[in-house]
């Protein structure tokens, strides 16, 4: 028996969470920040072959008060990190961060003082995608799954916010990479 035979015509039943969750996955506004060679896979998912503007990504913008997701895309310099949190703070809330590119994601084969060892340590990321530079397709397939966790897994008010302060905690006493054990040097 499916929900139309226990269910009056016409009525639905959902939580506010769980529409405004529905609402959010399909309208993130994406701030532009691309840094190396990602960058260009980046552009590549919004051209006409792969269209983002399917998924309710029509625009890039330019605007950090006009974004809600991060997509960080190449290699993040010491001199680029502060740059990239001042951009994170003024981005519109829910907020989210998404690691394009092994070197966002912990800096690559960039293993020295000028390259941040992963971008987790300046904002909270929410997605990792490996690769470099990634492939257009699995973009949309990262940002499919970050749908997936905004619409079921993004709680509101109070709940968020203690959310968003664990997740900072947890990114600022995270060990670097080049002190996890088991790296070569």
């Amino acid at each position: 028996m499916g929900i139309e035979e226990k269910l009056p015509s016409g009525v639905l039943l959902s939580t506010v969470e769980g529409l405004a969750g529905y609402m959010r996955k399909a309208s993130f506004w994406p701030a532009t920040f691309g840094l190396a060679c990602c960058a260009i896979e980046m552009m590549t998912s919004g051209g006409p072959k792969y269209d983002l503007a399917r998924f309710g990504m029509e625009v890039f913008r330019a605007s950090p008060r006009q974004a809600d997701l991060m997509i960080v895309a190449g290699r993040v310099s010491q001199k680029m990190a502060p740059v990239l949190r001042q951009i994170y703070d003024q981005m519109a809330e829910p907020k989210w961060v998404l690691a394009m590119g092994v070197c966002a994601s912990s800096g690559g084969m960039f293993n020295n003082y000028a390259i941040v060892q992963g971008v987790d340590h300046v904002v909270p990321v929410d997605m990792y995608l490996p690769g470099c530079p990634p492939r257009p397709e699995m973009l949309i397939d990262a940002i499919l799954k970050l749908h997936d966790k905004v619409q079921h897994d993004t709680p509101f008010g109070k709940n968020r916010e203690a959310q968003i302060r664990d997740l900072e905690a947890e990114a600022l006493v995270a060990l670097p990479t080049g002190d996890q054990r088991g790296l070569l040097r």
